[in-house]
């Protein structure tokens, strides 16, 4: 319980205290009900791109694997030492709950076109194949990165707002309450206390006429 003066002022000052939390506490958890839905689309989405990035990662990996094996180790390091494919990432933020989340995408003058910086004579097709699932999952990869991204940063916020919303409703809204009622009783003990006394004075002045 509060510790404050139990007057009608404060008793008035409390009650509109009381009236916010309510409120505060309301939009608090309409937010985080917002943020949870939203975060569980994230991590359906999330779970579901990391899955097919994984396998064409799986594939990409099999393949540098099945080149190095029939490849000469000085070869294969020279094919791969050279980019073949250049890309502008531009990165960004975006709003979400008064949550800044970051955007990350492919600028759209990219070059899309993947080009082997070595003759093919030199190399194996697994390797060439390699390259070009790697180049392609590039945007898919940018997308994961954001994804996981804002998922992180949307569970910081949930599990910020369920504290406020729990401190709230169980903390700061009982203890208005209870406020409320000891100055209510304590208003009411003065009145009866004040009723008394006038009482007895009525009873003193008749009992002297």
């Amino acid at each position: 319980m509060m510790r404050i003066n139990p007057t009608r002022m404060e008793l008035t000052r409390v009650k509109r205290r009381l009236v916010t939390a309510k409120r505060g506490h309301k939009l608090l958890k309409d937010k985080r009900d917002e943020l949870v839905r939203r975060f569980v689309l994230l991590i359906r989405e999330n779970a579901r791109l990391r899955e097919a990035v994984e396998r064409h990662l799986n594939d990409a990996m099999r393949g540098f694997a099945l080149a190095r094996a029939v490849m000469d180790a000085q070869a294969m390091e020279t094919a791969v030492m050279y980019p073949s494919r250049q890309a502008e990432v531009l990165i960004g933020r975006a709003n979400i709950l008064s949550v800044r989340v970051p955007t990350i995408r492919l600028a759209e003058n990219t070059d899309n076109t993947t080009i082997q910086p070595y003759g093919y004579a030199e190399t194996s097709a697994d390797l060439d194949q390699a390259i070009e699932t790697l180049a392609a999952l590039l945007p898919e990869l940018l997308r994961l990165a954001e994804l996981e991204k804002t998922a992180s940063l949307l569970a910081d916020e949930i599990e910020k707002t369920r504290r406020r919303v729990n401190a709230l409703e169980y903390v700061m809204i009982p203890q208005f309450e209870q406020t409320i009622r000891t100055i209510t009783s304590k208003l009411d003990e003065n009145e009866r206390g004040a009723i008394v006394r006038l009482m007895k004075v009525k009873s003193m002045i008749a009992d002297r006429t």
